[in-house]
């Protein structure tokens, strides 16, 4: 709701097969295939899940878990401290470079999904990811719901979240969370970058080791290559300065909560 009262809906890309009726673009509100983003001040919100089945039943039946993460895009201006000690998982590492030629540039966001479902123990081949996250009416492998989607299939449950700070993130790998990235930058922004620059790019962070981030970055040559070392202020930049918006992959015991970031003591 803005100050002009409710806007109409406004849709977000379909994930899957099914299509719905469009809804009207509406003036300093926009889609952005999984995302919006409004010129204007929101003071409340509604989110509708539309789904299609042959089974609406059998589908209703199923546990369901809808997140919705909003931010006003503006910095507290705080400066995290350096984060003590280290945080380490055993991501394993996949190179996107691997795959056919006509893939390589396109599945970064298969591969970060396939590195972090082999660490929760339900692996799949890049390539089989990337066949189910593909989005034929955008020609795109990285609409973010539908690798969310992809996990589901497998037992994992996921969300995306715009992370606030770097807090939120080392909380996150402090608890066995790797997350998956979404960083933007231009050249010399981002020290020992796999790919010189990027206007989109994803990445899984898998620790942290006093003032670096341990990132595999599915852009490197070689599986070997995979594992990196980036500086946090810069990873910061490039990540949380832009959007920060990153996904969460987690396997919980039935009926339990899905673990939330949480902001740690200043300090610790």
């Amino acid at each position: 709701m803005t100050g002009r009262g409710w806007s109409p809906w406004i849709a977000t890309a379909t994930v899957g097969s099914a299509e719905f009726f469009p809804y009207p673009s509406v003036g300093g509100i926009e889609s952005q295939i999984d995302l919006w983003t409004s010129k204007e001040s929101t003071g409340e919100l509604k989110l509708r899940v539309r789904a299609r089945s042959g089974d609406p039943a059998a589908l209703f039946d199923h546990p369901w878990l809808v997140t919705l993460s909003a931010c006003d895009g503006v910095e507290d201006g705080r400066t995290p401290p350096v984060p003590r000690g280290s945080a380490r998982l055993s991501v394993p590492a996949l190179s996107q470079m691997d795959a056919a030629p006509a893939l390589r540039p396109r599945i970064c966001s298969p591969t970060s999904v396939a590195m972090v479902l082999a660490y929760l123990g339900a692996g799949v081949s890049t390539e089989r990811l990337a066949a189910e996250m593909f989005h034929p009416g955008l020609d795109i492998y990285g609409v973010w719901p539908a690798a969310v989607c992809a996990a589901g299939r497998r037992g994992v449950l996921g969300y995306l979240l715009r992370f606030p700070d770097w807090d939120a993130a080392a909380w996150c790998l402090d608890h066995g969370l790797p997350i998956i990235a979404s960083v933007r930058y231009a050249t010399g922004e981002l020290t020992g970058a796999a790919i010189a620059a990027t206007t989109g790019h994803l990445v899984v962070l898998t620790g942290y080791d006093g003032d670096d981030v341990l990132v595999n970055d599915p852009a490197a040559p070689t599986a070997q290559a995979v594992p990196r070392r980036y500086r946090r202020r810069e990873l910061e930049n490039v990540w949380l300065g832009r959007a920060g918006v990153g996904y969460v992959f987690f396997k919980a015991p039935s009926g339990s909560a899905p673990p939330r970031p949480g902001t740690r003591p200043r300090g610790g």
